[in-house]
């Protein structure tokens, strides 16, 4: 069933087989994912073929600067024939939000997705209101240069466990999307391929994929040369462990294998990583900063 899930995602989202399933990761080991691109690449006909595929319930909403906290959690409104307040649902209340270009919203905004994130719930006017899981949120986020972006604060950054980004595809890949059927005419034709109901059970088994001694003694050693080398302002956090864990274990579980390798966490620490850190060196580039971690010894 996952490789029939993947297949299906990769006629709609093509040249991408490893974000593809980066993405698919992500939501397998039950965190939030952030696709950070320039405009027309395919960030949002990812998320919506990922939710159809998966079954899940979605909605979208396109961040701007006038966007206010309650029209994404919610709001209370009077009811004059009850003479009681009533809580009206906002877009957090689906299985996938797609939050669109998320760091085009004022940061009072961006911060109200924090407790939604970790939590799983809404706080309104005292009362928490709890969110149906599985709960997924893709954000995109345009590049710092473009025009009217305001940089997610470090908090926001620490609860999407992996950032991504697609790129442009291969002149042979953006050939072939030219002269096929356009996306929208593609989406109304695909169906489920598993329901939500699946993917609760399949985070259930990732959490079951057993990680050896050998693979913590890697993880210790990358966390302890993050905060020790000098390299970086601050380290990665016990958080950002937990998240290196977490996508080992799905990136295992997509591999069908019930046990981790060291070459499960190379492959996704960069996706990791890279948005926890800050370089004390500003010419210091994701690639480097990857190609750092990576020369870390395998124990």
């Amino acid at each position: 069933m996952i490789q029939q899930l993947l297949e299906q995602i990769n006629q709609i989202v093509v040249g991408k087989e490893l974000q593809v399933k980066l993405a698919l990761a992500c939501l397998l080991a039950d965190g939030h994912l952030l696709i950070e691109d320039i405009p027309g690449v395919g960030k949002t006909t990812l998320s919506q073929v990922l939710a159809i595929s998966c079954g899940l319930n979605f909605k979208r909403v396109q961040f701007t600067s006038d966007l206010l906290p309650s029209d994404i959690l919610g709001v209370s409104i009077f009811n004059r024939d009850t003479h009681h307040f009533e809580f009206k649902k906002g877009a957090v209340f689906t299985n996938l939000l797609l939050a669109d270009e998320i760091n085009r919203a004022s940061s009072k905004t961006q911060s109200a997705l924090l407790e939604v994130m970790e939590e799983y719930q809404v706080s309104v006017d005292g009362q928490s209101h709890h969110l149906e899981k599985p709960f997924f949120v893709v954000a995109t986020q345009n590049s710092h240069e473009q025009l009217g972006t305001h940089p997610l604060p470090e908090s926001q950054m620490d609860r999407f466990l992996i950032r991504i980004s697609l790129g442009y595809p291969s002149k042979e890949k953006e050939r072939a999307l030219w002269q096929r059927k356009s996306g929208r005419q593609q989406l109304e034709q695909i169906k489920a391929v598993i329901s939500s109901e699946d993917i609760l059970c399949y985070q259930e088994q990732v959490r079951s994929i057993h990680l050896s001694e050998a693979i913590y003694d890697y993880l210790e050693d990358i966390i302890q040369y993050t905060r020790e080398s000098g390299l970086f302002v601050y380290g990665l956090s016990p958080r950002a462990g937990l998240a290196l864990i977490r996508m080992t274990q799905a990136w295992a579980y997509l591999e069908s294998r019930e046990y981790a390798l060291p070459d499960d966490l190379q492959i996704i620490l960069p996706y990791v990583a890279n948005h926890r850190l800050m370089s004390a060196d500003p010419s210091m580039t994701d690639e480097i900063i990857a190609a750092r971690l990576m020369d870390i010894a395998i124990p």
